[in-house]
């Protein structure tokens, strides 16, 4: 088998010793969903609360953006650090070592699958000239670095909300288990909480298994430019794996290069998904605005057009299909007062509308006009838009065609740009694994 690990290796992927609640605990209780959705909505994460109650739980692990900024981050971070301590001496895991997972992912009759391991970090570059073989696919804010190192930094497990993309048409790595799964040992089977849908997870430990993952990714590598080999491009938790990275180099400066080769901060837990695969849905990443008006908005957008003509729309599927059917770069638009509008650019500045529409974001937050935040969803970012006092931006999808071409022309997309699926859809918190060396 360690042929097999060394071949892995040299492509950035490794198995992992990967942490799961022993079997008596509740997975649907111990589930929930990334720390970065449903950030204005406080009454979804107070329902998780509610279900969760006193149950071990990954909602006692994580830092749940929606309460950021109320002044009390240390106190959160420090109880975080304890309860996984806790868990750890409670003895509530069992502990699959050298493996992966394969995982089935089920919501809305759509299922999708993926690859649990774990991703070295030395052959990781976030910054915008990166050539690595693992790579950021939106820009990076460092900004966002430091608050993220401070859960990270003493915590003493990671568990990972972070999906990676791979291009493999031929679907030969995942693919081929997922048609053999009645073969495989079942690690978990679980409803998740909150239109979850269900999970499965299936165990690969096996030296013929990782060689069929071993040979996939060789063929993947060798079909790409050696000058720009893009083998792993991030999908989600873009900023939690550039934190993986910042604290593993400052970990790493104390260490003697023995130390380094196996360190466990050196790698990270993720899903690896085939951008492929029909479940996987990509999905715009819309903005609402706040504390501005339409007239300020337009004011805004002309600086980084020669013109707009606007279209009154009468129902959010019209608005769907109108974004995406009519020609030119186009985006959503509603308010409670406006209803709901479509607008299309002439000779735009950003080459895509979520690029135009950042450079309008971009001096807003600079000259301290209203405030926004990011939604995950088309129906969540239109009930908040119309609200008294906002504004709703309904962006256009990205092409799956096209995306890996896309990021090593043009090194990387606006941030925020898309997501893998509507919010419940995102991935759930379930594995876990050691910091602890």
């Amino acid at each position: 088998m360690q042929n097999a690990i060394d071949r892995l290796s040299k492509l950035a992927l490794n198995p992992a010793d990967i942490m799961l609640p022993k079997q008596e605990l509740d997975l649907y209780k111990w589930a929930v969903v990334a720390c970065d959705q449903y950030t204005s909505n406080k009454g979804y994460w107070q329902r998780v609360k509610n279900t969760i109650r006193d149950n071990p739980s990954t909602l006692n692990l994580i830092f749940p953006e929606v309460y950021l900024d109320e002044g009390n981050d240390d106190e959160i971070i420090t109880n975080i650090n304890k309860n996984m301590e806790n868990y750890v001496k409670r003895d509530i895991f069992d502990i699959y070592k050298s493996c992966f997972f394969l995982i089935k992912r089920t919501v809305g009759g759509k299922s999708r699958w993926g690859l649990i391991g774990t991703l070295d970090l030395e052959k990781y570059d976030y910054s915008a000239d990166s050539t690595s073989l693992i790579r950021a696919t939106e820009g990076t804010i460092l900004s966002r670095i430091p608050p993220r190192k401070k859960i990270r930094k003493n915590a003493p497990l990671e568990l990972p909300h972070i999906m990676v993309l791979i291009d493999d048409k031929k679907r030969s790595l995942i693919e081929p288990f997922a048609k053999d799964v009645s073969k495989l040992t079942e690690v978990y089977n679980t409803k998740l909480m909150e239109n979850g849908g269900e999970i499965q997870g299936y165990l690969l430990n096996t030296e013929e298994q990782f060689n069929s993952i071993a040979d996939s990714l060789e063929g993947l590598y060798n079909q790409l430019d050696p000058k720009n080999p893009l083998l792993f491009a991030m999908g989600d938790g873009n900023h939690s794996l550039a934190t993986a990275k910042s604290c593993w180099e400052d970990i790493k400066k104390g260490l003697s290069e023995e130390e380094i080769k196996n360190h466990p901060s050196r790698f990270a837990l993720v899903e690896i998904e085939n951008i492929h695969d029909d479940g996987l849905q990509f999905e715009p990443i819309h903005r609402v605005l706040f504390d501005i008006d339409k007239e300020k908005f337009e004011d805004l957008l002309i600086k980084h057009c020669s013109s707009f003509e606007v279209s009154k729309i009468d129902d959010k599927i019209e608005l769907k299909n109108a974004i995406e059917e009519v020609e030119g770069q186009t985006f959503g638009f509603a308010t409670k007062n406006d209803g709901i509008l479509l607008y299309k650019l002439e000779d735009p500045e950003g080459s895509i509308a979520a690029a135009t529409i950042q450079l309008i974001l971009d001096e807003m937050v600079e000259n301290k006009i209203g405030t926004l935040d990011y939604i995950h969803g088309f129906e969540d970012t239109i009930e908040l838009g119309t609200q008294p006092g906002n504004i709703a931006i309904l962006m256009p999808d990205v092409s799956k065609s096209t995306f890996f071409d896309a990021i090593i022309k043009d090194k990387a997309l606006p941030r925020k740009t898309f997501s893998m699926g509507e919010a419940n859809e995102k991935r759930y918190y379930l594995e876990a694994r050691s910091l602890i060396k």
